[in-house]
């Protein structure tokens, strides 16, 4: 018997303005609303086409602001992560750079929990962040 590969309820899929077609193409969901939370894939520093930004820090606060994207159209915000994951290919030569762009973007303590993992690929990107945030009242129900 082959296992079934449709899910028991469907997925609720949150998309970017602009981006779904990106998604198509490789086959996953940028987030899915889950039981109050929102989790979030995977977001790097890509460009509209989907090639990496050049330059390092631009392409951490690309990451952050494609974050943010899909975070805005769930009816959420930074402030409602509540964990997050952090790829850096290189962490050693990337850290100090990259946690300078941090700053700009998380706010004041508390901060959310943090993963940190050091890679050596990521599909031609440098920096990957990935989130679970806490899904605000009424936006676990309100459509993407």
């Amino acid at each position: 018997m082959t296992p079934s590969l449709t899910p028991s309820s469907p997925r609720d899929v949150v998309f970017p303005p602009g981006r779904q077609a990106l998604y198509e193409k490789n086959r996953y969901s940028p987030a899915i609303r889950s039981n109050g939370f929102l989790f979030v894939s995977g977001q790097v520093g890509s460009r509209p086409d989907g090639s990496p930004e050049p330059d390092y820090q631009a392409q951490v606060r690309l990451a952050f602001d494609n974050l943010n994207a899909i975070l805005q159209a769930a009816g959420c915000s930074f402030a409602d992560v509540i964990d997050v994951t952090v790829f850096m290919v290189d962490p050693e030569k990337h850290f100090e750079a990259a946690w300078e762009i941090v700053g700009e973007y998380w706010g004041h303590a508390p901060h959310p929990t943090l993963t940190g993992i050091g890679v050596t690929w990521l599909y031609g990107f440098q920096f990957e962040i990935k989130v679970i945030a806490k899904l605000p009242e009424g936006a676990a129900t309100q459509p993407a």
